[in-house]
């Protein structure tokens, strides 16, 4: 490449670079209009003054349902009084941490951290609904944590129900999970499942060519004109279509090629960044899965990357040694990690011991250490 064809310190192949991060909102949603007129239609009550339905969103991950409740809320804001408040339940999965951020977005001030109960953390709540006769819409994205950490019936017994403890008070709730093999209505307890009869709405995986043409307007919004070709596009795609849809990786691989180029200091994407690019990007999903785990998740993780294949009782030892936790806790974390697809845990017959459970990473370990460090 000739020195004339190369990016100079101050020049970047990017427009607007934030279009590729993941939290980024984009002006048009495409191939989620019948999504999104389902869910208008259960939280139209709302906007008349009247509890809404309350809503079950589902489907794998990054195929727009997170992005689609932020539309929506954004509309409810604009044209209405009514409360909004998304819960990310990956950082807040506890009954009392999902009611200190339903605060925190009501009053615009947090909570105290320590000295106030439960109780009178959601009579503030609900004072202030029956009050100012306001409507509260609660979206608990990526719900399926509560599950894992066995708050998820609690914690809707309190919204759910919230009008019983305190006449007037009007909540909606949209459950959001990427966990299909949660069966979620089956798992709440009997006193959850009476009252909640949600309506459904189901997320597919994008297929290649609806991924392309949402990829196509990041591109020509983020990347200056001539930076990439439709080949480049094209790959793209066909690598997030290979990983299941998840929108989220062709994001990241779009991003991640662009730096590669400018690595390169050329002033266009080509085949090769995004192959560059690919080895780090499959693995965005089991990076924000590795960033909301707490120290004992990362330790048993850790373990299990050091006794890849081993069985339970052994891989305990290590665990118990490092952290000093019981065997009932280890086991807790088992399921978890389980559940989020980080590590596996197979029955195996073991000889005069009946059976056990052999643990490993359901990734390639150098790629969860890597991601830990």
């Amino acid at each position: 490449m000739a020195d004339d064809e190369m990016l100079s310190w101050d020049e970047s192949v990017f427009r607007d670079e934030h279009v590729f991060e993941i939290d980024y909102l984009p002006e048009t949603f495409r191939h989620r209009e019948e999504q999104m007129r389902s869910l208008k239609y259960a939280l139209r009550p709302a906007v008349r003054g009247s509890r809404p339905l309350n809503v079950m969103a589902r489907g794998p991950p990054g195929t727009g349902k997170t992005t689609a409740v932020q539309k929506l809320f954004g509309e409810l804001e604009a044209v209405s009084d009514v409360n909004v408040a998304r819960v990310n339940c990956q950082v807040d999965s506890t009954r009392y941490a999902v009611f200190s951020r339903l605060f925190e977005e009501m009053f615009e001030y947090e909570p105290p951290t320590s000295g106030i109960s439960f109780k009178k953390l959601f009579g503030q709540i609900t004072d202030r609904l029956v009050e100012e006769d306001e409507v509260l819409v609660v979206a608990l994205d990526d719900v399926n944590y509560l599950f894992y950490e066995g708050e998820a019936s609690d914690t809707l017994y309190s919204l759910l129900r919230a009008h019983e403890a305190h006449s007037g008070a009007k909540i909606g709730v949209i459950i959001v999970s990427s966990d299909l093999d949660l069966d979620i209505v089956e798992e709440l307890d009997e006193r959850v499942q009476s009252v909640f009869r949600p309506e459904e709405v189901f997320f597919p995986r994008y297929d290649e060519a609806e991924i392309a043409t949402i990829l196509n307007e990041r591109v020509e919004r983020g990347f200056r004109t001539g930076v990439t070709g439709p080949d480049v596009l094209d790959r793209v795609a066909e690598l997030t279509a290979s990983t299941g849809g998840d929108l989220r990786v062709g994001i990241d691989l779009l991003r991640r090629a662009g730096l590669t180029a400018e690595m390169r200091a050329s002033p266009t994407v080509e085949a090769e960044d995004v192959e560059t690019a690919y080895s780090k990007s499959k693995y965005v999903h089991l990076s924000r899965h590795l960033q909301g785990l707490a120290e004992s998740e990362v330790d048993l993780v850790r373990v299990v990357a050091e006794h890849e294949g081993a069985r339970a009782g052994d891989v305990y030892e290590a665990f118990e040694a490092a952290t000093g936790l019981g065997y009932t806790r280890y086991s807790e974390l088992i399921n978890k990690l389980d559940q989020l697809g980080i590590i596996e845990a197979r029955y195996t017959s073991v000889e005069g011991r009946g059976r056990s459970r052999e643990l490993s990473l359901a990734y390639d370990a150098e790629a969860v250490l890597d991601r830990l460090d």
